[in-house]
């Protein structure tokens, strides 16, 4: 994918404002080589004009969203057993928690299932990798969130060598069997690189520290991880070039504009639950007989209350 925005390999170049297909104008095509080094992390490819635009122009999602959301629910309970699982990754500061903070809180929350992974317990590293992203999906019905997943056994397991090569190696095949059972069995995987620059993750990280109340989100291993920032862009091209696939592709998320990267993923996930099109499931009862019984009936007499005690 070009920086400035343009679709890879074929179709011109979206304008500003043209929100039409954005699922084929940021996706990875899993036919060849990744150089993230091509891709502009402060581009908006496809977006609104500026942030004002981009900020209403995701707030008039909600709506849509929220509706949706409420249809794949209402679908589930007659059956239907698809469900949306959101996958994000990327460099510390990529925002992946903001990301969940303002388009998850588009939807209700009592339909979204949110997951942070963090360093496997004991008990995780005990089991599969793959163990605890299984415990964690999504059920019908519900929309699954991931603030980083089972990329993480391909990411810093590969730059900070906490497996042998030949294990991680095959763990992309696993990857690649495992979404291929989701999308089977109903789940509509939406995989999202949250792409930001070197310099930028540098403000980020200073605002952090010039903020007191940011200093809980900053560690000093964050200043030890930007001197890996090759090694990390290089585990990503990989896990980009071997697990996009045509029933779980990977979005690369130009994340160096807040505005931007929120809009995007909203985007995205708008794109899908359309495609998806759940249905409010037909009534599975007389509705004129129950209206007719529910308009005769009257209110009870209140029973006189009987003497205390």
């Amino acid at each position: 994918m070009a920086g400035n925005g343009s679709k890879p390999k074929a179709g011109k170049p979206a304008g500003p404002g043209d929100t039409s297909g954005l699922r084929e104008l940021l996706r990875v095509r899993g036919d060849g080589r990744v150089d993230l080094a091509a891709y502009d992390a402060d581009a908006t490819p496809g977006g609104p004009g500026d942030k004002a635009a981009g900020l209403a122009a995701t707030a008039r999602m909600g709506e849509r969203l929220a509706g949706l959301q409420e249809r794949l629910w209402a679908a589930s309970t007659a059956g239907d057993h698809r469900r949306v699982l959101l996958v994000l990754q990327g460099m510390d500061t990529s925002g992946k928690g903001g990301t969940v903070k303002h388009v998850i809180g588009l939807f209700n929350p009592s339909g979204c299932r949110i997951r942070a992974f963090k360093a496997p317990t004991p008990e995780e590293r005990a089991h599969s990798f793959l163990w605890r992203i299984e415990k964690a999906l999504p059920v019908a019905g519900e929309l699954g969130i991931f603030d980083r997943s089972q990329y993480e056994d391909v990411l810093i397991a590969r730059v900070r060598a906490l497996a042998p090569l030949p294990e991680i190696e095959r763990r992309y095949d696993e990857i690649n069997r495992f979404e291929r059972s989701l999308a089977d069995d109903g789940v509509t995987v939406i995989k999202c690189f949250l792409h930001i620059s070197y310099d930028q993750q540098r403000r980020r990280l200073l605002n952090r520290l010039d903020n007191p109340d940011k200093h809980w989100k900053f560690t000093p291993g964050d200043i030890d991880d930007r001197a890996l920032w090759p090694a990390y862009q290089e585990a990503y091209e990989i896990a980009l070039e071997r697990c996009s696939t045509p029933y779980a592709p990977w979005f690369v998320i130009p994340a160096d504009r807040k505005w931007y990267r929120n809009w995007a993923v909203s985007k995205l996930l708008l794109e899908h639950l359309e495609a998806l099109d759940p249905q409010y499931p037909k009534a599975d009862f007389d509705v004129a007989e129950c209206r007719r019984r529910l308009l005769e009936t009257t209110r009870p007499a209140r029973q006189a209350r009987g003497p205390a005690g």
